[in-house]
């Protein structure tokens, strides 16, 4: 089940979103779908990272995939524990597996991301 407080991205990303900051992550649904995480690349502290666009690279046992950021803004945190053990994003995406915090340059990009609600029905769909 995902987490209520929220909200998600086409791509099945999901940002945690407290004052002008946000955490980002994989879905259990993407974590799923790659396997085994064996490998995870993040940008470093101070790059910007644009809505819509990739900002980390994960390899899992069965293919590379691009992390598309649900939301802009600057980097100001990386989770380095998921880059020494990526199987941290299998066991736990929406806590221990976070992937960055960032400091939100428009946080108005919030209102065109899904709700929970929105994002299980999106997934409803894609398994018709």
């Amino acid at each position: 089940m995902n987490p209520k407080n929220l909200k998600y991205h086409k791509e099945h990303d999901w940002a945690r979103i407290e004052g002008d900051v946000a955490t980002l992550g994989v879905t259990d649904y993407a974590q799923e779908s790659l396997g085994d995480i064996v490998y995870i690349e993040l940008p470093e502290v101070g790059a910007e990272v644009s809505a819509g666009t990739s900002y980390a690279e994960i390899e899992s046992v069965k293919a590379v995939s691009d992390v598309f950021a649900p939301l802009s803004g600057t980097v100001i945190e990386a989770n380095d524990e998921v880059v020494d053990a990526p199987e941290l994003i299998n066991e736990s995406p929406y806590e221990d597996g976070w992937l960055i915090k960032i400091r939100l340059s428009d946080p108005s990009e919030a209102d065109d991301l899904l709700s929970p609600e929105d994002y299980e029905e999106m997934l409803a769909e894609q398994e018709e």
